[in-house]
């Protein structure tokens, strides 16, 4: 049902340019199933020619997969960080899902890299993409520990090809993920609070805030539900709000106000 809207030559065809530039911005996993639809109204489970997929990012792929394993009664969440399986010595801004398996409690799972027949993968995976080892993708508080710690360089972490990278980057990242394990799986260029620190990081972090996202980084790598929860409820800057920031790809920094109150779940 989806096709990352930058792989699309792989597949020999281009995406219009009004789809490259929209879909990736839909939020919720009922509008994009909707856009499925519209696209290719044949049931869910039918095979759909790649023009005919929801053209979106990683964290859609993760949001579609937590969806469907949550549906059929597994315990799901996304998962905001860093990969080291797309270029060697750089930690790639990524979204995979994490999910509990019967026997091995929680693991991480990048449906993005399970194979598709259509075409020759150009990732060499040395892993089950279902069962991703937690050095080859890191969640982004073990990434901003790293990057406190010096255990880590913060110009490896971020999107080279966009030249976004730095400790800014991972700070945000640390906020996503915050979110999405209490279930407001937001955009990966969404950001608020303590997280924003504007579109190219001019905004340094103090000692107050550095203190805040420590903690929370903290909390996201142990992912104890209960501290999780109690730390997003109580904490303003981490909590998302009615109205975010959104810094999108193509149309440039904007407000929105979000559907549904997730700042209330």
């Amino acid at each position: 049902m989806l096709i990352h809207r930058e792989e699309a030559g792989r597949y020999g065809c281009a995406l219009p340019e009004s789809r490259y530039r929209t879909e990736a911005e839909t939020r919720y996993i009922a509008d994009i199933l909707d856009m499925v639809l519209e696209l290719d109204d044949a049931p869910l489970s039918a095979p759909r020619r790649p023009l005919d997929r929801f053209a979106g990012t990683c964290r859609d792929f993760a949001l579609l997969h937590c969806a469907l394993l949550r549906h059929t009664g597994t315990p799901a969440r996304i998962r905001c960080g860093y990969a080291t399986y797309f270029a060697e010595g750089f930690h790639d801004d990524h979204w995979v899902t994490e999910y509990a398996h019967p026997e091995h409690g929680w693991t991480l799972g990048d449906p993005q890299m399970v194979p598709d027949v259509r075409i020759e993968s150009p990732y060499e995976l040395d892993f089950d993409p279902l069962d991703v080892p937690r050095d080859r993708f890191l969640v982004a508080g073990e990434s901003w520990r790293r990057c406190r710690t010096g255990e880590a360089d913060p110009k490896t972490f971020g999107v080279s090809v966009l030249g976004l990278m730095g400790l800014w980057m991972v700070r945000a990242n640390v906020v996503r993920d915050l979110a999405a394990l209490n279930r407001a799986e937001v955009l990966p260029w969404d950001a608020w609070g303590v997280g924003d620190a504007g579109r190219d990081g001019q905004d340094e972090a103090g000692e107050a805030t550095l203190a805040v996202l420590d903690e929370a980084a903290r909390a996201t790598v142990t992912a104890d539900f209960e501290e999780v929860r109690a730390l997003y409820r109580d904490s303003p800057g981490l909590r998302v709000p009615e109205t975010i920031t959104s810094y999108q790809s193509f149309d440039g920094e904007c407000e929105v106000r979000l559907r549904g109150g997730p700042q209330d779940r």
